[in-house]
């Protein structure tokens, strides 16, 4: 998804209720909108099977996922934002009782394109790094065969590690879930 700006300031109420009319989704960030691009078919063939393995797995367990349409509140920073996948091991806190938008996300998954690869490893990191309840933040690529995790450790810094090789086994640790990498790309032919 890339991200287009809008040219005024918008205060947050404007912004939700223009959201809940709208035909895409848009991001809000300090008074300002931004609208998400379409996503390619590599891109969702990762968030179906990645939802898949997860929700099947979590099945009778205590934590939840959520496809992008719950937008998820950062108040430490504003923004508003509809990641890929969202998963939530507590009850959901709503922002203001809304049932659009959530604010204590535990594990955040988001499939890189070319157009958002930089944003989604760099700045928007650097965001959800406000959200206290974030434990892990992966990324997948749907370019190559690349899983990406950032862990939240007791000191509070991010420890980082790559897995490039589809036999590879991966974990979500918060939730305790192996999987192995070439199950998120099932049905996935990588453009040249």
């Amino acid at each position: 998804m890339s991200a287009i700006t809008a040219s005024k300031y918008i205060p947050i109420e404007d912004y939700l209720a223009t959201e809940e009319a709208a035909q895409e989704k848009h991001e809000y960030y300090k008074g300002e909108v931004f609208a998400m691009a379409g996503a390619g078919i590599a891109h969702n063939r990762i968030v179906r099977n990645a939802t898949t393995e997860i929700d099947n797995f979590l099945k009778g367990k205590p934590c939840e996922i959520f496809p992008s349409d719950l937008r998820i509140y950062i108040e430490g920073n504003s923004l508003f934002t509809y990641p890929d996948l969202t998963i939530f091991c507590e009850p959901l806190k709503m922002f203001k009782n809304r049932t659009d938008t959530a604010t204590n996300p535990t594990v955040i998954i988001e499939v890189l394109s070319k157009s958002t690869q930089d944003y989604d490893r760099g700045s928007k990191f650097k965001l959800y790094r406000d959200l206290p309840s974030l434990k892990e933040y992966i990324l997948i690529s749907s370019t190559e065969v690349l899983v990406e995790k950032y862990k939240k450790q007791a000191d509070n810094k991010w420890q980082f590690t790559a897995y490039n090789k589809g036999g590879e086994s991966f974990e979500i640790e918060t939730i305790e879930l192996a999987v192995v990498i070439n199950s998120f790309y099932r049905g996935v032919a990588f453009q040249e």
